[in-house]
């Protein structure tokens, strides 16, 4: 599968991931790869089951039951990337603060990251692809001609993040937001397994001060270079 490019876009929450992934995978035609509603799904999924409770620690082998028969799947309509479990669709579930919580929970379990591992190398499909997470360079696409670490400060990433929500109907202040973000940081880098971190070949792009269009058009410049001589090899 060498032979199938791979673009990895990682960074913590807020830092605009899921926006830049979706433009360059629409720019390229290419495949895309949002790793972090696979988290959110199995997090719905096993709250749903009984198997994961605010104030009591996962069980993980049951998780892992659960993770390997998810009836999970993505679709496209008009442009979204609609998540289904099984034949009910969850997009909206999963895109809120909760969600993102649970997700941040259960990735820190090494079986149930084992687990998930394969359901997101197989994206990995002609012409390319894109993939948006948290540890897409570092673990799972190791290979990739392309690795992208994308970040921005705490305080902007919870002005922006407090927008959506508030955009969304959704009640929130900035200072909740940003305890939030603090903690889901500290957990995410702390995890025994894949902690967020660049990949040691990583190029670091800090939207802190740049607008998407901005962010954008450096990634977008990244991207021809890489993808110039990656071509030429083949």
């Amino acid at each position: 599968m060498s032979t199938v490019p791979v673009i990895t876009i990682d960074g913590p929450g807020g830092v605009g991931k899921g926006t830049l992934s979706r433009l360059l995978a629409r720019r390229l035609g290419w495949h895309l790869l949002d790793s972090g509603a696979i988290y959110r799904a199995m997090g719905l999924a096993a709250v749903r089951a009984g198997l994961l409770f605010d104030n009591a620690e996962p069980d993980e082998s049951r998780l892992l039951r659960l993770a390997q028969d998810l009836p999970l799947r993505f679709a496209e309509r008009q442009g979204e990337t609609l998540i289904f479990l099984g034949d009910q669709e969850i997009t909206q579930e999963v895109r809120s603060p909760e969600a993102g919580q649970r997700a941040s929970r259960i990735a820190a379990l090494p079986l149930l990251r084992e687990a998930l591992l394969q359901r997101q190398r197989d994206f990995r499909r002609p012409p390319g692809l894109v993939a948006d997470g948290r540890d897409m360079g570092t673990v799972v696409f190791p290979d990739a001609p392309l690795k992208v670490f994308l970040t921005a400060s705490v305080e902007e990433r919870s002005k922006r993040r407090l927008k959506q929500l508030l955009e969304q109907g959704d009640s929130a202040t900035l200072e909740s937001v940003e305890a939030e973000i603090i903690e889901r940081d500290r957990r995410d880098r702390e995890r025994s397994v894949a902690p967020l971190q660049p990949a040691p070949d990583a190029r670091i792009l800090d939207s802190s001060h740049q607008d998407i269009e901005e962010s954008f058009r450096v990634l977008a410049g990244w991207v021809d270079d890489t993808l110039g001589e990656f071509f030429s090899r083949q």
